[in-house]
C-alpha cells in the first residue's frame, strides 16, 4: 500500500494543537514560543514530515521551476544542451521539468497547457521539426510567463533566442570542402520553414557563389535529417551521371548514413567523396573515417538559456524584455574531409 504523506494537520493533531500554529512554529514565525517551535520540529521529524516545496514556493508567487522544451532528449546535442539549463537554473534554486516533444506538433500543444498549467516560472524550448504554427507558444505569453527559444527558434515573435551562427556554420564546412579540392558539393538539409536549416542551406549556397561555382538545385535535398534519410539521398547522387565529390549535411546523422552508402558502394570516404556533417554528436570521432562536423557548443549555448530565462523570471528586467545570443561556430576538421 502507498504510504500516506503526513501534513500539517497530523502534526497539529498529534500535538493537539492548531494547524495554523504549525505552520507559524515551522516557519519560525517571531511569536512562537522556543518551546513550541522545538515541540513542532520534534514531532515534525518523527512523523517524517516532508514539506511542499512547491506549495511554499507558489505561496511567495514563484513556483521555482522551468520548464524545459526538447524534441529528443537522446539525442546528445540536446541533452548537452539540458546539462547546461539545468546547471545554470539550479544554482539560482530552481528546478527543471524536462519535456519531449517528439517532433509532434500535437504532443508540443499538450506540453504547454500542462507547462501552464503547473505554473511554471518560464519556459525554454526548441521547436519540432514539423512545427509552422505557433500560437501555442503564445499563450504562453498571454500567461506572461517568459519564453526562451534555443537552436530551433522562431524569428520575429519577440522572445530571447539562444543559436549558433547556423550560416556561417556551413559557409565554413563548404569553403573547407572547396579549399579541400571538391568540384561538385551537394548539400542534405532541412525542412526550410525552420531559421536553423535555411540558414545552413543560405551559407552553402552563398560560399559556393563566393568561390566561382554554380548553384545546383539537383544535388540539393531536403528531409528530416534521420539516418536513413542520408542514405536514400546518398543513392541517388551516387546514381548521377556526374556524381559529387562533397557532401554538406545539415546534420551528424544524415553524414553517417551517407557514409554508409558510399561505402558499401566501394566509394572511398574521403578520397573519392568528403563529407562535412552539423552538430558535433559525440559518435563523429569514433567512426572510420571520422566525420568532420560543424560543433554547436551546446553546453555553452545551455548556459546562456538558462541565464537569459532567470534574467526574464527574475522581476529585474522589464515584461517585454529580450536578448538575442548567437554563438560563433566551430568547424572540426576529420578524416571524412581531409585534403590530399
Amino acid at each position: 500500500m502507498e504510504k500516506k504523506k503526513v501534513t500539517l494537520q497530523d502534526i497539529a493533531d498529534a500535538l493537539n494543537i492548531t494547524r495554523s500554529a504549525v505552520s507559524k512554529a515551522l516557519n519560525n514565525h517571531p511569536k512562537m514560543s522556543k518551546k513550541t517551535k522545538e515541540m513542532v520540529a520534534n514531532m515534525a521529524k518523527e512523523l517524517n514530515y516532508k514539506p511542499n516545496q512547491l506549495a511554499a514556493a507558489l505561496r511567495k508567487g514563484k513556483s521555482k521551476l522551468i520548464g524545459v522544451i526538447v524534441p529528443a532528449a537522446n539525442i546528445t546535442f540536446f541533452s548537452s544542451v539540458i546539462r547546461g539549463i539545468e546547471e545554470t537554473v539550479n544554482r539560482a534554486g530552481y528546478s527543471v521539468i524536462l519535456t519531449q516533444s517528439n517532433d509532434s506538433v500535437e504532443k508540443e500543444k499538450e506540453i504547454i497547457d500542462t507547462l501552464i498549467e503547473t505554473r511554471v516560472d518560464g519556459v525554454v524550448a526548441a521547436l519540432g521539426l514539423n512545427t509552422k504554427d505557433f500560437t501555442h507558444f503564445a499563450k504562453l505569453k498571454e500567461e506572461s510567463i517568459p519564453l526562451v527559444f534555443f537552436d530551433r527558434i522562431i524569428k520575429n515573435f519577440d522572445v530571447s533566442t539562444v543559436q549558433i551562427d547556423d550560416y556561417q556554420g556551413a559557409y565554413d564546412a563548404v569553403s573547407h570542402l572547396i579549399e579541400s579540392g571538391c568540384k561538385r558539393i551537394a548539400h542534405m538539409g532541412g525542412h526550410q520553414h525552420l531559421v536553423l536549416y535555411r540558414n545552413r542551406f543560405e551559407g552553402y549556397r552563398n560560399a559556393l557563389i563566393d568561390h566561382g561555382f554554380n548553384y545546383d538545385s539537383d544535388l540539393v535535398f531536403f528531409s528530416d535529417l534521420h539516418h536513413e534519410d542520408g542514405r536514400i539521398e546518398m543513392n541517388k547522387l551516387l546514381k548521377m551521371k556526374s556524381i559529387p565529390d562533397g557532401i554538406f549535411c545539415s546534420s551528424d546523422y544524415v553524414a553517417v548514413g551517407s557514409l554508409q552508402i558510399a561505402r558499401e558502394n566501394d566509394f572511398h570516404v574521403p578520397n573519392d567523396i568528403k563529407i562535412v556533417g552539423f552538430s558535433n554528436e559525440p559518435f563523429t570521432s569514433f567512426l572510420d573515417p571520422d566525420i568532420s562536423s560543424v560543433d554547436q557548443s551546446s553546453i555553452v549555448m545551455g548556459h546562456k538559456s538558462g541565464e537569459i530565462i532567470l534574467k526574464s523570471v527574475s522581476g529585474n528586467e522589464s515584461s517585454d524584455y529580450v536578448e538575442n545570443v548567437i554563438l560563433k561556430p566551430t568547424l572540426m576538421l576529420r578524416k571524412s574531409s581531409k585534403k590530399f
